[in-house]
């Protein structure tokens, strides 16, 4: 008797590996780590899950180590690694790693990263061109360089492995590359940003090979489906009431929806049901309003996916 077919997916670890589990379950996967080893546990037959070093997944992808595994789109830049951007329609080819979609998360927010060009904030350089044969630290080695060589710009690259705006604090460079979402860190540091070098987010990325295969690519699609769904969800919710069928077109005018407010009868013909889905940071002036026209019993909720 054959084995089961799997898929291997990559699990970004480190500072996306919490997000990326919670994304999962919400999305209907239940991923259980273990202490001693990379291979947790996930509730569906047909995955097989390792936890990997997210700049080592562009090359697992290439190589088959892996199917299907998200990383970050800077780290598949920097890699190097030959892929064809599916969410562009481009068909492949014989590109070995696919890039199948944007999956726009991080450690602490639902938005895209930047990994940005920082000096000392009384330095004297205000514009990259200050920085002509100054030394640069960085983990984006290659992305830099690129940056740099094309805005023409001779500077000194070393690679950071870590800590890397305490560079510039204990004189080891003019300026890092480095990335943040807030700024948080890079000001806590006295640091100044003088440009933008890349905007990043996360990217779900799949094989060729995989792609090819009837039941892989269909496992993958499915995973990418239902982990927008989950993403698409978090900034939403679901509002239901009863209404005065009076002021219905009143009620209707303040209701945004993805197509259009549910509307039901209910015993009463004076009355109706409402059902739709608003933004979550509508709601706190939402509610009030509908109330004043005349809207009872409403109801919030969360959502887990909507697809």
């Amino acid at each position: 008797m054959s084995a089961p077919r799997q898929i291997k997916l990559g699990i970004p670890k480190g500072s996306l590996e919490e997000a990326t589990i919670s994304l999962f379950e919400r999305a209907g996967w239940k991923i259980r780590k273990h202490v001693r080893n990379y291979f947790p546990d996930i509730n569906d037959p047909d995955i097989t899950a390792r936890l990997c070093r997210v700049q080592e997944i562009p090359g697992y992808i290439r190589d088959g180590v892996l199917d299907v595994a998200l990383t970050g789109k800077d780290w598949l830049l920097e890699t190097g690694v030959d892929f064809a951007d599916d969410r562009e329609g481009d068909s492949g080819g014989e590109s070995p790693v696919r890039m199948i979609s944007d999956l726009v998360y991080s450690k602490v927010s639902n938005r895209p990263a930047r990994w940005v060009l920082a000096v000392a904030g009384d330095s004297p350089y205000r514009k990259p061109e200050d920085l002509a044969g100054r030394r640069i630290s960085t983990e984006l080695k290659g992305v830099t360089t690129r940056y740099f060589e094309e805005l023409g710009i001779p500077v000194q690259i070393s690679y950071s492995w870590g800590a890397t705006e305490a560079k510039v604090v204990e004189g080891l460079a003019d300026a890092i590359v480095e990335v943040t979402e807030t700024e948080t860190t890079i000001r806590a540091h006295g640091l100044r940003v003088i440009d933008e070098v890349l905007v990043t987010n996360t990217v779900l990325i799949a094989g060729r090979d995989a792609m090819r295969d009837p039941f892989r690519r269909a496992k993958i699609e499915q995973i990418d489906l239902l982990l927008q769904g989950a993403l698409r969800a978090e900034s939403l919710v679901c509002l239901k009431m009863n209404a005065p069928a009076a002021r219905l077109d009143e009620i209707l005018n303040l209701l945004p929806a993805l197509n259009s407010p549910t509307v039901a009868s209910l015993r009463d013909p004076a009355w109706l049901s409402l059902e739709t889905v608003v933004d979550s940071g509508l709601v706190r002036d939402l509610i009030p309003r509908l109330r004043k026209i005349g809207a009872e019993g409403i109801l919030e909720y969360s959502l887990n996916k909507v697809i």
